[in-house]
């Protein structure tokens, strides 16, 4: 009879460290996937700035002539 809690306690405990690691590798796929978007979406509006610049430039030699 005592070996049956036993058994359940070791079976939960199992369960409850699973769960746990579970959501610790989740979460820290969460953030990574966050920052990588973060890092793209940076880059990409520092691309557009770049043609935006010399889109400016281009109108203002145009200007100018």
């Amino acid at each position: 009879m005592i070996d049956s809690f036993s058994l359940v306690s070791i079976v939960y405990l199992v369960i409850v460290i699973g769960l746990i690691s579970l959501f610790v590798v989740s979460f820290s796929l969460f953030i990574r996937r966050l920052l990588i978007n973060s890092s793209l979406k940076n880059n990409h509006s520092i691309e557009i700035d770049k043609k935006l610049d010399k889109i400016i430039e281009l109108l203002e030699k145009d200007k100018k002539d």
